[in-house]
């Protein structure tokens, strides 16, 4: 009994040694596994913070900086918050705009001009021919002879009637003729003159002259046409003197005053910005809108701009300026948003200056070429200078807000003053520095 009590007894012994033997195997394994572990996550932090540290910086090369049409610049100056939107159009007075028309009827005999062409004021557009032209030509010089004869006729029983030689209805007749003549004889040239009608002989043809200095913008004739009394025969416009006519709203209005500087850009057009001035307010709605037209002259008008153009416009009603860029300078990646800057100085020399200084310093130049060239001969392409590199870091900004293709633009680091920030082309170097981040290198 008690041999069988003492092996029990080893048995167990012999079991609890196994058992702590196997806990203890399994403990190391263990806590060597959470070392691995551990190790490979701060590996990997490690690596992801020198990703997205890279990712911040993106390069390109001259081909592709040109190819991108990158434009550098720097802040502007924008008032972006204490201004009135307003909508409108772009006008012409109508001192500004000209029909030519005739007073009597006749036939086109001539065109001078096509539309679109630049006249100036006088200059002959047309010539229209009709009998009546000569008849009043014709009236007009026979006129003038006989106001030649009546005015000596005047003279002379003027100076009998004083001497008592003729009877005074005599005298009174004749100053009668005279009067009368000369004012058919004024009456007349008053109608060649508005009709530019020759005074020296009766010719039959009128020339149609341009009344101001403009552009042709529609003929309604031809060779041949009837031209008649009251139909405009050519339009005339001079964009010289285009304003802008912006409707604001009447909970606005008290804010607006002449004098604002008005920034506007065309609505179909590019996102060029023109600058205006207010100048006059009407005094009265326009069109039941319950919106009062505010009428500002351009400041910097350009060849493009002509009547009728939708305009969208900011009047600057107040004076604080913000920094800002245009609305394509900022990116939008891993929900914030950035800006690019150049950054100075940082460009890479080409093979070829290399090439240079290798040989210039007299160490190992023939066996770093010869190096090279195998390279090269091994993958089968050879290395083609790519001229300079240009090197952009990514900044990340904090944006407010945006107007006529601006945005106010408040960078979460410091910049320098005279940082060359890129102004367009900044999505095209976004996606390659998403390349680079994904290669794990820059994108040359």
């Amino acid at each position: 009994m008690k041999k069988i009590n003492f092996k029990i007894v080893i048995y167990i012994i012999l079991g609890l040694a196994a058992v702590f033997a196997l806990d203890y195997f399994l403990l190391r394994n263990t806590v060597a596994e959470d070392e691995h572990n551990h190790e490979e996550h701060a590996g990997g932090e490690k690596e992801k913070e020198e990703s997205s540290s890279a990712a911040k910086e993106v390069e390109l090369n001259e081909a592709q900086f040109k190819a991108a049409n990158i434009e550098l610049g720097t802040f502007a100056q924008k008032n972006l918050s204490e201004v009135v939107n307003a909508n409108g159009y772009t006008e012409l007075p109508p001192q500004n705009q000209a029909d030519v028309s005739v007073h009597v009827t006749g036939v086109v005999s001539r065109i001078n001009v096509i539309e679109g062409q630049q006249v100036r004021k006088g200059q002959v557009l047309a010539t229209v021919e009709s009998p009546e032209f000569a008849r009043l030509q014709e009236s007009y010089i026979t006129s003038k002879s006989n106001l030649e004869f009546l005015k000596l006729e005047f003279e002379r029983q003027k100076t009998l009637s004083e001497e008592n030689v003729n009877s005074k209805k005599v005298f009174q007749r004749t100053k009668a003729d005279y009067e009368t003549e000369k004012a058919r004889f004024a009456s007349l040239g008053k109608q060649l003159s508005l009709m530019n009608l020759s005074s020296s002989s009766a010719t039959g043809s009128m020339p149609l002259v341009a009344p101001i200095s403009g552009s042709v913008t529609n003929i309604n004739i031809k060779i041949g046409s009837n031209a008649e009394v009251g139909k405009p025969l050519l339009s005339i416009v001079d964009n010289s003197k285009l304003h802008v006519d912006l409707l604001v709203y009447e909970k606005d209005l008290g804010k607006v005053k002449p004098g604002q500087t008005v920034r506007f850009v065309l609505t179909n057009q590019d996102n060029t910005e023109i600058k205006g001035r207010v100048f006059n307010i009407s005094q009265s709605f326009e069109n039941d809108t319950k919106s009062v037209a505010v009428h500002a002259e351009i400041l910097n008008p350009g060849t493009s701009l002509i009547p009728g153009m939708y305009v969208n416009a900011l009047i600057d009603v107040g004076a604080k300026p913000v920094n800002a860029l245009p609305a394509d300078a900022v990116v939008r990646a891993e929900g914030r948003e950035y800006i690019f800057i150049l950054e100075e100085g940082h460009k890479e020399e080409s093979h070829d200056e290399k090439e240079g200084h290798d040989h210039g310093d007299g160490h190992g130049h023939e066996d770093a070429h010869d190096e090279k060239e195998g390279h090269a001969h091994d993958d089968g392409h050879a290395h083609e200078d790519e001229g300079n590199m240009f090197h952009f870091q990514r900044i990340e900004v904090k944006t407010g807000t945006s107007q006529l293709g601006f945005v106010q633009v408040t960078p979460l680091q410091e910049i320098p003053k005279d940082a060359k920030i890129v102004l367009k082309g900044a999505y095209y170097i976004q996606s390659h520095l998403i390349k680079s981040a994904g290669g794990g290198g820059h994108a040359h």
